[in-house]
């Protein structure tokens, strides 16, 4: 497993496992981040891939003071979920 990415010209995280890139789309306005879509390819889903994403995400969110705004249902509920996170959705 590869450390958390921000591909900001590409508007996403990457991180990659077993050579594979699990990604999450977002969109930063101001203090807010949008995270519009998390996707882990077939191969890595149900593995924890995308959680493990997430955590790294919402660590970097939380350490930039960040709130985030979820459209991806995972990541709203992924959120929801993450009682060390559940503080940063707004």
């Amino acid at each position: 497993m590869s450390e958390l990415r921000n591909n900001s010209a590409a508007s996403r995280y990457e991180m990659d496992e077993q050579g594979q890139t699990s990604w999450a789309d977002y969109r930063l306005q101001g203090e807010r981040l949008y995270i519009d879509h998390v996707e882990s390819p077939p191969i890595l889903r149900g593995t924890g891939a995308a959680g493990r994403l997430m955590q790294a995400l919402a660590q970097d969110a939380k350490d930039r003071g960040l709130k985030i705004t979820p459209i991806c249902g995972y990541a709203a509920t992924w959120l929801r979920r993450s009682p060390d996170y559940r503080d940063l959705v707004a």
